[in-house]
């Protein structure tokens, strides 16, 4: 019953909000736009939208877009020289949530002199402190998968080392941030479930921690719930707006999840994964490794299984005591069954069964604060079993 509660962004929410952020007071005059290298948001009319409302309030804007799926330092720095140069006074992520990352460490960079990775905790990192703060971030996402848009956190890779390291601060909270499900019906079915399943697990992950609090299970619990019974029909139907919209809320929940509790060594696996082969898209990484994943844990802390079955909606008290846990991880493989993702293997993004123990003491040199806070110390080789038992 010891935490502490600090979530300071602004959040407009639900269909249609885009327009509504016409009535918003912007945090600056000149804004650097931060897009993808992609041309979504530009095909589907999201960064005209954008610009009208900019245009209107006699805001100024420059626009950088060369995010890429897995975003890069190279990126956050030229972006960060940008703004400098044209003198941005604020930073605005639209997109999913490479693009708000991108966002949230550009706004660091502007503002801090060096080189971003001195502020990095992990790795090669230096963890120096952020002491001139941010730039003000406003967060428009078009993806439900990071929660990014309600939490300080932002996940870049330092391509010559192949580390992906998440960062925050009390800076990097956006100040502002949009969530119009309206935005997410262009999303192809493939990443609709591939996001879907990085909400999931940013909740499943947070409430199993061993930092997790009343306020997180609160809002872990109520996310995966919506995600179970919502996700299947998105995949299925991406114009339904309804469900688009509980799974928007089981994002942004997921978000409010990582704010108060935490991610743990599930998404340092990912990251290891995904650093050596950028074109795994991280819910992909994440869904692969979720089977082998939580069948180790459901021993560890079973109540928290137990209670996560009951979210998804498992009548757990008809099962004989020993299966209540693992009921979770049958509902988990439904679910990924449900929505055509329980088959996706390794091998089809290049990744080996040798490559296995590099990678794993990769995710624990980059990123071993996350193993931290599991339920349960895992030793190294339990961490490479882990992934073995993930290889397809």
């Amino acid at each position: 019953m010891n935490f502490n509660y600090y979530m300071p962004t602004k959040i407009l929410f639900g269909p249609g909000k885009l327009n509504e952020l016409a009535n918003e007071t912007f945090p600056g005059k000149k804004a650097l736009i931060v897009i993808s290298a992609g041309n979504s948001v530009k095909k589907n009319g999201y960064l005209n939208r954008l610009e009208s409302i900019l245009t209107n309030k006699e805001i100024e804007y420059v626009l950088f877009d060369k995010i890429l799926p897995n975003p890069i330092k190279s990126h956050v720095m030229e972006g960060a020289d940008l703004a400098k140069k044209e003198n941005c006074d604020f930073v605005i992520g639209l997109g999913g949530g490479s693009s708000i990352d991108s966002a949230k460490s550009i706004a660091v960079m502007a503002k801090n002199p060096g080189d971003y990775w001195d502020y990095i905790c992990g790795g090669s990192g230096k963890g120096m402190p952020v002491e001139n703060g941010a730039l003000p971030i406003v967060a428009i996402t078009t993806t439900a998968g990071t929660g990014t848009e309600a939490d300080p956190w932002t996940v870049i890779t330092k391509e010559d080392t192949n580390e992906k390291i998440g960062f925050g601060c009390q800076y990097t909270f956006p100040v502002l941030s949009v969530v119009d499900p309206e935005l997410m019906l262009t999303v192809p079915e493939h990443l609709t479930a591939y996001q879907g399943f990085d909400a999931l697990f940013h909740s499943t992950e947070g409430f199993i921690a061993n930092v997790a609090n009343p306020v997180s299970d609160v809002y872990a619990l109520k996310s995966i719930e919506l995600i179970a019974n919502y996700l299947p029909i998105c995949v299925k139907d991406g114009n339904n707006i309804e469900a688009r919209t509980q799974v928007a809320l089981a994002n942004t929940l997921s978000g409010f999840v990582e704010s108060t509790s935490s991610c743990t060594s599930e998404h340092s696996m990912e990251h290891a994964l995904s650093a050596n082969h950028p074109k795994l898209p991280h819910g992909a990484g994440l869904i692969m490794l979720s089977e082998a994943y939580y069948t180790f844990f459901a021993s560890k802390v079973p109540d928290r299984f137990i209670a996560m079955a009951k979210a998804m909606g498992v009548d757990v008290d008809s099962l004989p005591e020993e299966e209540r846990p693992m009921s979770f991880v049958k509902a988990l493989i439904k679910l990924q069954e449900d929505c055509g993702v329980h088959n996706l293997r390794m091998s089809s993004y290049g990744i080996e069964k040798e490559d296995i123990p590099v990678l794993a003491e990769n995710a624990r040199r980059t990123m071993g604060g996350l193993f931290e806070v599991d339920p349960y110390t895992l030793s190294l080789k339990e961490t490479v079993e882990i992934m073995y038992k993930a290889y397809k």
